[in-house]
């Protein structure tokens, strides 16, 4: 009977013993077509305990989910990209599950020098270049921010070139008498394009363009006969021009009334 006794003690101690080692739960991560199987060792203690070859293959998988999302996300502040929407889409994906993943890796990447084993096998090279992916994917999910508003950007930009005939035509409907007299001046529409260069329209065919950093200039049509001519003051075209509220010229998205400052100087 009190063999017994001495050996139920000893047995609760191994089984105590066991538990306490017993490794973090296996967790599973998906992102894009990677996949990786990983733990949250939470600290040197526990990551040390565990067996070598797996802890292996666990860093090693995190590294190649993170090497695979750094290359399939490069293009996606690059609205003209080919890859460009299926790029931001997965840096889209990243930016709402990565993070506590690469808040696990990095603290058991920093955990790791504390182990016996840590120079051998494949260890070194799975640690610096875990540290390497771990820095450029952190710097990518800074930036999904700026590529999600740089591809909304041009977004916009497109709709405006494309929508650019419509508005003109609106305006010139809304704001030009059915007959028009040469040398009126009315002005019934502005445009700014992307170069910075200039466009005031008249309903009467004439147009004032000034080029980035230069000089407004009335262009005359050919069509507009030698008598008509006479009618024009280039002048009241320029001035028209001049008085035109800049917040009204028509503009891409993005560009501001400095645009064609900026443009002359690049």
């Amino acid at each position: 009977m009190r063999a017994l006794r001495i050996v139920f003690p000893s047995l609760c101690v191994l089984l105590s013993a066991c538990a306490a080692k017993q490794a973090p739960p296996l967790q599973r991560y998906t992102l894009g077509m990677g996949r990786a199987e990983y733990r949250n060792y939470g600290g040197a203690e526990a990551l040390c305990e565990a067996e070598p070859r797996w802890l292996s293959d666990e860093l090693s998988s995190i590294n190649g989910v993170l090497s695979r999302f750094l290359a399939n996300t490069a293009h996606a502040a690059q609205p003209e990209a080919l890859q460009h929407a299926e790029h931001l889409e997965l840096l889209q994906e990243a930016s709402r599950t990565l993070g506590p993943v690469l808040e696990v890796h990095t603290q058991n990447l920093r955990a790791l020098p504390s182990c016996g084993f840590h120079r051998s096998g494949a260890f070194p090279d799975i640690a610096r270049r875990g540290a390497e992916l771990v820095k450029d994917a952190k710097v990518r999910l800074d930036g999904a921010s700026g590529a999600v508003a740089a591809a909304e950007l041009r977004k916009a930009q497109r709709q405006w070139e494309a929508e650019a005939p419509g508005r003109e035509a609106q305006a010139k409907q809304t704001w030009c008498s059915a007959n028009v007299t040469v040398g009126s001046g009315d002005l019934y529409f502005a445009r700014q394009y992307p170069n910075g260069r200039t466009e005031w329209l008249f309903c009467d065919g004439l147009m004032v363009e000034q080029p980035p950093q230069g000089e407004p200039t009335l262009f005359t049509p050919d069509w507009i006969s030698r008598r008509d001519r006479r009618r024009i003051q280039p002048q009241k075209y320029l001035d028209a021009a001049k008085a035109y509220p800049a917040e009204e010229i028509d503009r891409r998205p993005g560009s501001g009334p400095e645009a064609g400052t900026e443009a002359a100087t690049r």
